[in-house]
């Protein structure tokens, strides 16, 4: 039973002994076991953080999962930060950060170090052919889930199928999240009602802007010029991981001429082969570009952001909801978060499911999650083995 502490539902929690320990032992897990990116990411808190251990009701999730989106840096990483402080204060929420990235940046070490090394990846897509499926399975359950209690009215239903499409064909995710809030705001303004509090998108979403704009401040290969290029990705990135590459590529291999495209390639593919955040891929690359010192500085600075931005937006996430019209921004932010939720699961089940072997284990997945409630953690480990084994029988 998860414990039970006295706080206002939107509140963090008081910073107990048990509160703390359950989000270090639960993010350092999570670490190691979440594969297929954000959206894969977002599906297992919420089935664990949610239905499993009841430490948020579902609209809490929702709004999180809101606020995560509208600032820069990686989401999901962001809302495993604001999950620990609503879980357990500011002591939470630097645990559950660090123990959600601290498991990926040290599996991308040791492939940093293999990489330089011997100048090659280590082969891990036989693991990966089989986790793809399961990721699907558990990411649908969680759009489920979540879509019933964001989807409260025909309009919002409306507005996450408008969003979706929006994001189908190619539209800017920020542009998406912010405009779906002002059309789920417009029917209060039309009614005369009071607006969104000035400090709500603009300050979350342009925030950093104007405070980090510190491209090509690092003519050298140094610690600190490394260090401030991946603290600026990080502060002003919106998007998914392709985004991530365009931004490396401009930064490091156009302008400081510090990596080759093949080399950023490659870092790139090993933040996907990897558990966990994205954006350990700074991990990597400080490695290849200045050793152990330059992996430690590179993955400091692009997740540096991301705490800083979480623990100012944080106790404001309460105050929005509280007001009226700021909710119903927040409403359709959050079902534009799961359109694009939606949108990125549906790219990348075409790639994942690509035989029999794959869609059984897709649908198997699905049946042992809905109707079993099995823990998705398991069905990842029995992925990863169905994919061992496939590799070993060829």
């Amino acid at each position: 039973m998860p414990e039970v502490i006295e706080a206002s539902p939107s509140a963090p929690r008081p910073q107990s002994a048990r509160a703390l320990r359950e989000v270090g032992l639960y993010f350092l897990r999570l670490g190691f076991t979440a594969f297929g990116g954000p959206a894969a990411h977002i599906a297992m808190m919420q089935a664990e953080v949610v239905d499993r251990r009841g430490w948020l009701r579902r609209e809490e999730f929702l709004d999180l999962l809101g606020a995560a989106n509208l600032i820069p840096g990686p989401s999901s990483t962001e809302l495993a930060i604001f999950i620990g402080y609503r879980r357990a204060g500011f002591l939470g929420l630097l645990l559950a950060g660090l123990c959600f990235i601290l498991p990926a940046a040290s599996i991308t070490f040791v492939f940093a170090w293999a990489y330089v090394r011997f100048g090659a990846l280590p082969q891990v897509a036989a693991v990966l052919f089989g986790i793809k499926p399961v990721i699907i399975a558990v990411v649908v359950q969680a759009l489920w889930t979540l879509g019933r209690t964001a989807l409260k009215s025909g309009a919002l239903a409306g507005l996450a199928v408008l969003a979706a499409a929006a994001s189908f064909f190619g539209m800017n995710a920020l542009a998406v999240l912010l405009f779906s809030g002002i059309l789920a705001l417009a029917p209060r303004r039309l009614a005369g009602k009071s607006a969104v509090p000035g400090a709500f998108a603009p300050g979350l979403a342009g925030l950093p802007h104007a405070t980090f704009a510190i491209a090509g401040t690092a003519a050298a290969t140094s610690l600190t010029g490394l260090f401030l290029v991946f603290f600026k990705v990080g502060a002003v990135l919106y998007g998914s991981g392709y985004v991530l590459l365009a931004f490396l590529r401009a930064d490091l291999v156009d302008c400081l001429h510090w990596l080759t495209e093949s080399q950023l390639l490659d870092a790139i593919a090993i933040g996907q082969f990897t558990p966990g955040p994205v954006f350990t891929t700074a991990t990597f690359i400080g490695y290849v570009v200045q050793g152990p010192a330059g992996a430690l500085l590179a993955t400091l600075g692009i997740f540096l952001p991301s705490f800083l931005l979480v623990a100012a937006s944080g106790p404001l996430v309460r105050r929005l909801r509280q007001s009226p019209a700021a909710g119903a921004f927040l409403d359709g932010v959050n079902v534009a978060a799961l359109a694009l939720m939606a949108t990125v699961t549906w790219q990348f089940g075409r790639s994942a499911i690509v035989d029999f072997p794959t869609a059984a284990a897709a649908v198997v997945s699905a049946i042992l999650l809905v109707r079993l409630r099995v823990n998705s953690f398991w069905l990842i480990l029995a992925g990863a083995l169905l994919g061992i084994g496939k590799w070993w029988l060829a």
